[in-house]
């Protein structure tokens, strides 16, 4: 039995979800987004949760999971970087922003910064061909970036890090 549950808001999420997917396999997804979104990455014990509410087993669930890049399989950062990698965005200056993240914050793709306040992820299109090079932060797209930009990015979200403690 897992410990890991729904918000009710979340449940109620659920129950109205479910009603579109008569298959459990095309609930997978929905049900794994909102554990993502409820508790910023998807604990082994909310697998189980998951795979108890669909009547799957927890490996169908971990192997969902881990085959979907957009799912987080441990904690993360406050502040998520996601920057495009595709040829748009590489054409216009990724690379420079992606060595500027290593620079600045000491992270590569995949990790989190030692004080927890950053995760940098490289991913693919976003969808913003025509902004590029972007960066979606905690989902929020940044369009036409530069290093300056960034720069501001990450100092706003070390400004407000300090400000709530």
């Amino acid at each position: 039995m897992s410990k890991f549950k729904y918000t009710p808001e979340n449940e109620a999420k659920f129950q109205e979800q479910i009603k579109r997917y008569p298959n459990s396999n095309s609930m997978m997804l929905p049900a794994l987004w909102l554990v993502q979104e409820q508790e910023g990455w998807v604990s082994p014990d909310a697998m189980i949760f998951v795979a108890d509410k669909l009547n799957k087993t927890p490996i169908e669930i971990y192997e969902f999971a881990t085959f979907y890049t957009m799912f987080n399989l441990k904690p993360i950062g406050t502040y998520h970087i996601e920057l495009c990698k595709t040829l748009s965005c590489m054409v216009m200056g990724s690379r420079d922003l992606k060595k500027f993240i290593k620079d600045t914050i000491g992270i590569g793709p995949g990790e989190t910064s030692e004080d927890g306040l950053f995760h940098f992820s490289e991913v693919e299109c976003l969808g913003a061909c025509g902004g590029a090079p972007m960066f979606a932060l905690n989902g929020e797209y940044h369009e036409n970036q530069s290093i300056d930009s960034l720069k501001k990015v990450i100092e706003e979200c070390r400004d407000a890090s300090k400000s709530s403690k």
